[in-house]
């Protein structure tokens, strides 16, 4: 199966809902008025792309129906996804890694698919054959460590880890120092899953990236948040609160699979300003896909 293939597969779930939901208005309606697109934004909210986001979007379908004087519901359905993927190719979903070595920090809560989308973001970069290694900095739960260390065996790459309880900036010391040595490539940071209104999680987020800015001052440097996609607009909630914390330059969106709720890729481009850079859509390696937003769209109205 081909990546656009395991793509669509991935998103039959969300795809489903979007196209029940918006093709039940066009089969109502024959004439382009304000209550189709009334209807349509309803569409949008009960296929949980969120009120702010469902509102911008057929607010610019609005605007190109009327310029483009478009009369006939299908065009009108065409440029609804033409919107919506134009949406998602507003901000550069490319992972920015021009340096050896280069530097992913990861965050998120707990259960969301973290260590998991590490280890296959490992051996993605592994099978472009960029020297890989991976910071154990989730020093507060042994399970996390021990995860970490079986997916630095399955990939091929090297570890730093530390005792469970160690302290986390330590651990990511260590690990810059070992990457300048050994001349990594992709150094990638796990963190700890704490939730993000607790002080102290925020604090040692900073005295690791001090410790990033001062080792590594020339690197290029990615915060990736991971979120699971089955927990719908909360997950849009957690992009919010945790950009105010700590500078998100992109989102890994997990368990895309298992969820209608997919739709909300779209509510963290519009609402967040934060680009998606991988998505999961399945368990598999080759299933943390790096995004795609036009691949995403088509996948999205069930395209070829």
């Amino acid at each position: 199966m081909g990546l656009f293939d395991r793509l669509k597969a991935g998103l039959k779930k969300t795809s489903n809902a979007i196209s029940e939901q918006v093709n039940s208005v066009f089969s109502v309606f024959v004439k382009v008025d304000e209550e189709l697109f009334e209807s349509l934004e309803e569409a949008l909210i009960m296929a949980d792309l969120g009120m702010e986001t469902s509102v911008a979007l057929i607010d610019e379908l609005r605007d190109r129906v009327k310029k483009k004087h478009i009369t006939d519901g299908n065009e009108v359905k065409k440029e609804l996804q033409s919107v919506i993927s134009d949406a998602l190719c507003e901000l550069d979903s490319e992972m920015k890694l021009d340096t050896s070595p280069s530097v992913i920090l990861v965050i998120g809560v707990n259960g969301v698919g973290k260590t998991t989308s590490i280890g296959k973001m490992a051996t993605y970069y592994r099978s472009q054959g960029k020297k890989v290694l991976l910071a154990a900095a989730d020093t507060f739960r042994a399970a996390a460590i021990d995860q970490l260390d079986i997916w630095a065996q399955r990939s091929g790459c090297d570890i730093i880890k530390h005792q469970e309880g160690s302290d986390p900036a330590s651990v990511v010391f260590d690990a810059c120092s070992a990457a300048k040595a050994r001349g990594v490539d992709v150094l990638i940071c796990d963190t700890a899953g704490r939730l993000h209104n607790k002080k102290n999680l925020m604090a040692e987020l900073e005295k690791i990236n001090r410790v990033i800015g001062r080792e590594l001052p020339q690197a290029s440097r990615e915060n990736l948040l991971v979120l699971d996609a089955t927990t719908g607009q909360n997950a849009v909630s957690q992009a919010k609160l945790f950009s105010e914390v700590s500078d998100i330059t992109g989102i890994v969106l997990t368990k895309l699979d298992g969820t209608a709720k997919g739709g909300i890729v779209i509510s963290i481009a519009k609402e967040q300003n934060i680009p998606v850079k991988f998505i999961g859509v399945g368990e598999g390696l080759e299933d943390l896909q790096v995004f795609d937003p036009k691949a995403f769209a088509k996948a999205l109205f069930d395209e070829e």
